[in-house]
């Protein structure tokens, strides 16, 4: 945000006391020379306290008309134009009142707010350098109009300036990371790292900003000095075991890893992405380790109030695909009954891993009570036949397939499976021609997929 408030100070005089002037003389520290003037001048504040420009502008055109080089009155000029967003004028007035007084910020800064609103950005950019040199902070006024310009590479310049000798701000790092975000800039943003971190070993952030320069550049082993350094320099940096945890795990160091994981996910420090790459990591380490897999249900506990993403149910979704259904239930029960019990995606996913793991006890429990929840979903229908196939309660399975065979719509590989349940279930009957007749409705809908 461009910083475009002025605050004024205004010293009256009365009763004919003489006036000192300072050097830098804020807008309305006004030396009156005569009563005249002085009448006019008051009336041109009354006049813009209540908004009336045009009728202010009058008035102080009495008091240029009485002291032609009064700088304070061209100044007052500047501000009633640029309100009535006469630009024109107030750019004549406050350049005029920059050329009686060149020394006095406030007048340059008149300059920079009409070149702002007009969006003559070259001017502003002319006019802040002159306005730094009272005032470096308006430095990151610069920066603004560096960005708006296009001039990265000036910008960032500025930035690590401006980083160096007052701090960091967070204006400056959103600026700063949106030019990262073009690759050409990282070569100088990592030169400026390394220099600030041998400057100032102990301050972690500058190896945070460079390991994650040097990964998205995929210098890994870059990265990974980097974090041994800090490591060394910092013991205690969170951020550092980071990147040590893959060192570990690459390095086949379980216990190292696991503590490692342990301190990253109990960090408030590091954001909830590196963590969820950490657990996904540590996951996939534990599908080659199975015997780490308590320190996995561990690690899981870290994320139960995890807004973003269903832990437990990803890495249910992990060990499904890869057939490993035992521990698919476990995580996709779990996610249940810390979130919503009722969820649909979680319930189709944990009948499925049920039917492949042959558990049709339990599949046939949830899926009856799923068709309470979502009476027109067929699919809870189809695992309820099935459930009661498997478990030879054919009666039940032929009532719950049939009301579940009315909401199958455009999905001939479901209405299929429907079919052939109800053969089992007829067969089980002891119906063989109703067996065959639901048998050839499968095959038939089966043939019009292909």
């Amino acid at each position: 945000m461009i910083q475009k408030g002025v605050i004024v100070i205004l010293f009256f005089v009365l009763l004919g006391n003489p006036v000192s002037v300072m050097a830098q003389t804020e807008p309305e520290d006004i030396a009156m020379a005569t009563d005249e003037y002085q009448d006019a001048f008051y009336e041109s504040l009354k006049q813009k306290g209540i908004e009336n420009y045009d009728k202010a502008i009058a008035s102080l055109d009495k008091c240029v008309k009485l002291k032609p080089n009064d700088a304070v009155a061209y100044f007052e000029l500047g501000k009633n134009y640029l309100s009535l967003k006469d630009y024109r004028n107030a750019q004549d007035s406050f350049e005029k009142a920059t050329q009686l007084d060149p020394k006095n910020k406030w007048y340059w800064l008149g300059i920079y707010d009409v070149s702002y609103e007009t969006k003559n950005y070259p001017l502003a950019i002319e006019t802040i350098h002159k306005i730094i040199s009272f005032d470096e902070e308006y430095k990151d006024d610069l920066i603004s109009l560096y960005m708006i310009t296009n001039q990265f590479d000036k910008a960032l310049v500025t930035i690590n300036e401006m980083n160096d000798k007052f701090g960091k701000s967070e204006d400056r790092d959103r600026y700063k990371l949106q030019i990262l975000s073009q690759g050409k800039y990282q070569n100088a943003e990592i030169s400026n790292l390394i220099d600030q971190i041998k400057k100032n070993p102990k301050e972690e952030s500058n190896y945070v900003n460079l390991i994650f320069l040097y990964s998205k550049a995929e210098e890994t082993d870059k990265a990974l000095d980097v974090a041994k350094q800090l490591a060394k320099a910092v013991p205690d940096s969170e951020w550092a075991q980071v990147s040590m945890f893959k060192v570990y795990l690459d390095d086949n160091q379980s216990e190292k890893a696991i503590k490692s994981m342990n301190v990253i996910l109990s960090s408030s420090k590091i954001d909830s992405k590196i963590k969820h790459r950490t657990l996904n990591e540590f996951l996939i380490y534990v599908n080659k380790n199975p015997q780490y897999a308590p320190e996995l249900e561990k690690a899981i506990a870290y994320f139960d109030n995890d807004k973003e993403i269903d832990v437990a149910k990803e890495v249910g979704k992990f060990y499904h695909s890869k057939g490993q259904f035992e521990n698919a239930i476990k995580y996709y029960e779990k996610d249940l009954k810390s979130n919503s019990d009722t969820d649909r995606e979680t319930n189709l996913l944990l009948l499925e891993a049920y039917a492949q793991a042959k558990q049709f006890e339990p599949m046939t429990k949830r899926a009856m009570n799923m068709i309470d929840v979502y009476p027109s979903q067929p699919q809870f229908y189809y695992y309820a036949g099935l459930g009661n196939n498997q478990l030879k309660q054919f009666k039940n399975a032929k009532t719950v397939l049939e009301m579940g065979l009315d909401y199958v719509v455009d999905d001939k590989t479901l209405e299929a499976n429907f079919n052939i349940q109800l053969g089992e279930a007829y067969n089980g009957l002891g119906d063989a021609k109703k067996k065959e007749e639901y048998f050839l409705k499968a095959n038939e809908l089966l043939k019009k997929k292909k």
